[in-house]
């Protein structure tokens, strides 16, 4: 609780903060903005500094490895040194990668030096952002604080058009200056945060829980993004090493869960010896924490969809122009931040199992309009209500998502969940990326494979060719090209074209209902949504009370 928390109260209600809100939504969309750069800074890196493809595909991926693997770390070290220092170490971190970022004289040093900083930076500042609402608002206010923070993914949308601007005008060099100037005014309005009250005890930091979590998330996550460039099972070209002959992307995922597993007794022992530890047993014997956790995988698990069907698809095959893909961007952000922002806003005492639920339907309704948009290499407009769609679910979801986890636990878990809730966003977005992308690379496989067994044009010779190339999702010219050594006539290759065409919608519409699949299935989780508001309001705050002795008096659920 901050301690001029009796100065905001006005007339028996809490005063909305708005410079705090805006702060940690900037430090939120910081973050967005260094990935989206790195996507329009590609051809710049190839230019300036050399860059091969694996080096731009591992600088994209050492973020986010080092993100995923230390956020819940991140948490922890909120709930000992206090949050305001643990966010302003995240956010000078980040400074110093962009700047890293903008004066590296080769790719070494663009990624081992400035990603690394900026993904370290990273998994200290946004535990700290949702970690600290619990303690600067409460009630409504706090509701409304979680929802601006999801809206904060909505208005990241925008943040490429700028930056694109910038890159065609200045360069990546200048790109990644303006970033690290942009966390230095981060770091700068961070001084203006309410001072918050910290704990009596002295807090003992996990070390043990902390490596052990930090591989094995780094393991499940390498291997689960893995899956679709690796291959599942049989390795495919681009793998690096097998494992007894096969690719090693599921042994690595499997090593790593098992590592994750393993760390759930060892939690229990440390948080019973030292009073903390980095997995609170609150995060998993409470149902609606993991109901949750569960809404934050789903949410950034379209986004893994985004990433590895919707992207390459518009681009590849369709032809869409990065300018339209910008435009797409907006076209999911919009309703995003409408939607995160405005059921807090104008429906406070809504009920968040019900906004969760109506989320996750719409979420998994808008592939239908995406699927009704395939026709051969284009896409009808239905594509854009279905971008529409998805963005407005995303939003429903985000607005109450942070929300339901801090109303089930003390204060002092409620903002240490930051870390686990960031963490499990990583998690559900390359679980999107795996699983998608497996079932659309293996579905065009499969697809076409079939299509030419069952069409007699097809000679076996030119069956037995074709199955020997690597088919991905392409559009027509450039599977011409990969068949175009294959002896054939023209009325061959004319219907091998088609025949991939069919194959490449029938897979894609195929991933697609596996993702509608996967967000319905988060339904079942809804159900352990009990507690809709803690009765804080009503009058001046008492002696705050050390965190784990705060009051708690939730209101629950009378249905179930």
């Amino acid at each position: 609780m901050t301690k001029d928390k009796a100065k905001q109260v006005e007339g028996g209600a809490e005063k909305f903060l708005v410079l705090p809100i805006l702060v940690l939504i900037m430090a939120q969309m910081g973050t967005s903005g260094d990935n989206g750069a790195l996507g329009l800074a590609n051809q710049q890196l190839v230019d300036v500094l050399g860059a091969t493809t694996p080096d731009i595909q591992l600088a994209n991926m050492v973020y986010s490895l080092m993100a995923g693997a230390f956020m819940v770390a991140g948490g922890l070290m909120g709930t000992i040194i206090g949050w305001r220092t643990n966010f302003r170490m995240g956010a000078a971190l980040c400074a110093a990668g962009e700047l890293v970022m903008a004066l590296s004289p080769n790719m070494t040093v663009f990624i081992w030096g400035g990603r690394i900083l900026v993904g370290f930076g990273a998994s200290f500042m946004i535990p700290s952002v949702l970690g600290l609402i619990p303690f600067i608002y409460h009630g409504k206010n706090r509701v409304l604080a979680f929802g601006c923070i999801g809206a904060a993914s909505g208005l990241s949308a925008f943040l490429p058009l700028f930056l694109g601007i910038v890159m065609q005008f200045g360069g990546f060099r200048v790109t990644y200056g303006v970033l690290a100037v942009y966390f230095v005014l981060v770091l700068a309005l961070s001084l203006k945060l309410p001072a918050i009250q910290k704990p009596a005890e002295k807090l003992k930091f996990d070390g043990l829980g902390t490596g052990i979590a930090a591989v094995g998330l780094f393991l499940f996550l390498v291997g689960l993004s893995r899956i679709s460039a690796w291959g599942l099972i049989e390795p495919f070209a681009a793998c690096p090493f097998t494992i007894f002959g096969i690719s090693p992307a599921l042994p690595m995922a499997a090593l790593g869960l098992l590592l994750i597993v393993a760390l759930v007794p060892i939690e229990k022992r440390v948080e019973e010896k030292n009073g903390i530890a980095l997995l609170p047993q609150s995060f998993l014997k409470t149902p609606q924490v993991r109901a949750g956790l569960v809404a934050s995988a789903i949410t950034f698990f379209f986004m893994g969809v985004q990433a590895v069907l919707l992207s390459p698809y518009l681009q590849l095959v369709a032809g869409w122009p990065p300018m339209q893909l910008g435009l797409m961007a907006l076209a999911i952000g919009i309703p995003t931040f409408i939607f995160s922002l405005g059921i807090p806003k104008f429906m406070p005492n809504a009920n968040p199992r019900r906004v969760i639920q109506i989320g996750y339907i719409v979420m998994a309704a808008a592939f239908i309009p995406m699927g009704l948009s395939l026709h051969g290499s284009e896409v009808s407009p239905l594509m854009w209500l279905g971008l529409a769609v998805a963005g407005a679910g995303a939003g429903i979801v985000s607005s109450h998502t942070n929300n339901i986890v801090a109303l089930a636990v003390n204060e002092r878990d409620a903002s240490q969940s930051g870390g686990i809730q960031t963490t499990m966003r990583n998690v559900g977005q390359a679980i999107g990326v795996a699983a998608i992308g497996a079932v659309l690379l293996f579905g065009i496989t499969v697809n076409i494979d079939n299509a030419m067994a069952d069409n007699p044009t097809i000679t076996p010779e030119v069956r037995a060719a074709v199955a020997e190339r690597n088919i991905t999702l392409m559009g027509d010219a450039q599977f011409e090209a990969t068949i175009a050594d294959i002896p054939m006539d023209d009325a061959e290759k004319a219907e091998l074209v088609k025949l991939n065409s069919d194959a490449r919608i029938q897979s894609t519409i195929t991933a697609y209902v596996v993702s509608a699949v996967i967000i319905l299935l988060g339904l079942l989780t809804t159900r352990w949504i009990t507690i809709f508001r803690k009765d804080e309001e009503g009058g001046a705050p008492s002696e705050p009370l050390p965190a784990d002795e705060q009051p708690f008096e939730p209101v629950v659920d009378r249905e179930m």
